[in-house]
């Protein structure tokens, strides 16, 4: 889990660089290799893997839990008596 954090923060911090160093270059009228090599390409697919790794831990954790107390049976067994109570 830690490792989720830090390249959450890691990817926060490449973003701040990536805006100062556009932000440098814009002003000057010219951009230097690195500004050219850092841009925003790719960026929102990095949050989108970031958000996707973020829920698939949290569903990990709560299908973990609910296994173990058993509150996926009871859910089922709920679920199933109120459809079999419907069809009579």
């Amino acid at each position: 889990m830690h490792q989720l954090f830090l390249i959450a923060f890691t990817a926060v911090q490449s973003r701040a660089i990536v805006a100062r160093t556009s932000a440098v270059a814009s002003r000057s009228g010219a951009l230097s290799p690195v500004a050219r090599l850092s841009g925003d390409q790719g960026q929102t697919t990095a949050e989108y893997a970031l958000v996707l790794l973020g829920a698939a831990g949290v569903a990990m954790l709560l299908l973990g839990w609910a296994t173990k107390s058993g509150a996926i049976g009871k859910l089922f067994d709920v679920v199933l008596n109120e459809i079999v109570g419907r069809v009579k």
